[in-house]
C-alpha cells in the first residue's frame, strides 16, 4: 500500500533488486491480477508475503463470506497472517461495547477456519479517532482481551506504531503480547500533523513525524518479536510522486530508523 502507484510486478522486481525479502499485500490489487497467479510471481521472485491485509469489518452485513474468503486468499498466497480491521459502529448504533463484542464473536467464528488453513488472525487497533466508522477496537489491551479468548496460534494482534504511539498502556500490552506469542505482525508509519481532510491518507514516511520509532523497534525486539517488520503509509502525496522513488527512500527511512 505504501507504493500502491507500482503495478505488482514492478513493486516485486524492485523489491528483488533493493534486497528486500517480503511484501505485504493487499486483497485488491491481489485479486485485480488475478491470486493463483500473484502467488507465483512472489514465489518465483524468491519473496515472502508477509502478512495480507485485509479481513475484518466484522459489524457491517456479509461479514462472513468475505472473511473466509480473505483466509483462503492469504492460504493460497502462502502467508500465515491475516490483518484484520474490525469495523466500527453498525448503521444507526451508539453500543460501542455491544460493536466489540459483535466483533469477538465474529472472530470466535472464524478462528477455526483460518486455523484448519494455517492462517492466523491478527487483530489490529486501530487509533481512536477511526472507532466509529472503522475499527471499535482501538487499544492493544483491546484487542488482546478478544485474541487470548482463542489459541495463539489461530488469533493474535498486529501492533502499528501509527496507531498504538500515543497510549501510555501501549508498552506493557506489547510486552504482554509478547509473552503470550500473539505478536503477529508490526508495522511503521509515522504521525505528522496537521491530518489531512478525512484523516485517512495522512501517514507520515519513517522519521518526519512525532513517533520515536528505533524506541519502538527495540520494544518489539525486547518483547521476544522476530518476525518481518512492515511499512505501511496511507499518504497521497507519497502516491503522486514516482513509486520506484518512494520505495527507495522508504528503505532508506527504515534502515535510518
Amino acid at each position: 500500500m505504501t507504493v500502491k502507484q507500482l503495478p505488482l510486478p514492478a513493486l516485486v522486481e524492485e523489491c528483488v533488486r533493493l534486497g528486500i525479502p517480503g511484501v505485504g499485500l493487499w486483497r485488491d490489487p491481489v485479486k485485480e491480477y488475478g491470486i493463483e497467479k500473484a502467488a507465483v510471481l512472489v514465489r518465483d521472485a524468491g519473496l515472502t508475503v508477509t502478512t495480507l491485509c485485509r479481513g475484518g469489518f466484522f459489524t457491517s452485513d456479509g461479514w462472513e463470506a468475505d472473511n473466509r474468503a480473505a483466509i483462503d486468499e492469504a492460504a493460497a498466497l502462502g502467508t500465515d497472517t491475516l490483518v484484520l480491521v474490525s469495523g466500527g459502529l453498525p448503521a444507526g448504533s451508539r453500543d460501542l461495547p455491544g460493536a466489540r463484542a459483535r466483533i469477538a464473536d465474529a472472530i470466535g467464528a472464524l478462528a477455526p477456519y483460518a486455523g484448519a488453513r494455517g492462517v492466523r488472525l491478527a487483530i489490529e487497533p486501530l487509533h481512536p479517532m477511526y472507532a466509529s466508522d472503522r475499527c471499535a477496537v482501538s487499544t492493544l489491551d483491546q484487542a488482546l482481551d478478544i485474541a487470548e479468548r482463542f489459541p495463539a496460534d489461530q488469533v493474535g494482534v498486529t501492533v502499528d506504531t501509527y496507531h498504538l504511539w500515543w497510549d501510555e498502556n501501549a508498552p506493557a500490552a506489547v510486552e504482554r503480547a509478547g509473552a503470550a506469542g500473539r505478536i503477529h505482525s508490526f508495522q511503521l508509519a509515522d504521525w505528522t500533523t496537521p491530518l489531512p481532510e478525512g484523516v485517512l491518507d495522512g501517514r507520515g514516511q519513517l522519521g518526519t513525524g512525532a513517533i520515536d520509532l528505533t524506541w519502538w523497534a527495540g520494544l518489539l525486539e525486547r518483547a521476544g518479536y522476530t518476525g518481518p517488520v512492515e511499512v505501511e503509509l496511507f499518504n497521497a502525496a507519497l502516491w503522486a510522486r514516482d513509486g520506484v522513488e518512494v520505495l527507495e527512500e522508504t528503505l532508506n527511512a527504515f534502515l535510518e530508523v
